[in-house]
């Protein structure tokens, strides 16, 4: 890239993808994150800490000098929050159903019956709730691939669309590095 004084002195300068332009600020930033993720790196499991190369320590530290980047991650856990806490309100309204049911179904029964209505109830509800979880599950399963998605989409390095536990981990230990950082008192900031 050339630049062109006033004077009419021009300065060359090269630009290389390892060493990206950067204020003064933003090298702050940068430098401390990296740090701080480098010593969070260190807490996990060292099967983890393999798959977490220093490459993408580096390259998270540098997506996070953009403070954009914690709110993105602030919101998506907060839809992750309200999602879950449908999904269980979802399932408890089932169980709420099962119960008022079996105890529909022992009112008009005497008492001699109760033990046989109730395992009956019991073995139907227990394949209901299987049926149930597993549709929350695939709902949980897509929003995790939504949020997967939109995190590539912004940047963030080592997120993408996987339904391999072993990486689910990987990232969800990214977002808890991310989050930590979040709350930290950031020198240039």
């Amino acid at each position: 890239m050339v630049v062109a004084l006033s004077n009419k002195m021009e300065i060359s300068e090269e630009v290389t993808a390892e060493a990206p332009l950067v204020s003064d600020e933003d090298g702050v930033k940068y430098a401390f994150f990296l740090e701080k993720l480098n010593t969070m790196l260190s807490e996990i499991p060292k099967k983890y800490q393999k798959k977490i190369s220093p490459e993408l320590c580096s390259n998270l530290a540098q997506c996070l000098t953009n403070s954009i980047n914690f709110e993105i991650v602030k919101g998506l856990m907060d839809i992750q929050h309200v999602t879950e806490k449908y999904l269980i309100h979802l399932r408890l309204k089932v169980t709420n159903k099962q119960q008022a049911e079996t105890t529909k179904a022992l009112e008009g029964a005497s008492i001699y019956e109760h033990d046989t209505i109730r395992a009956a109830m019991a073995a139907k509800h227990r394949k209901q709730l299987v049926d149930v979880d597993m549709k929350l599950v695939k709902q949980l399963d897509t929003k995790v691939a939504e949020q997967q998605e939109t995190l590539q989409q912004a940047g963030f390095p080592g997120f993408f669309v996987t339904m391999n536990s072993s990486e689910i981990k990987v990232q969800m230990f990214l977002l808890d590095f991310i989050l930590r950082l979040s709350k930290m008192n950031v020198p240039g900031s």
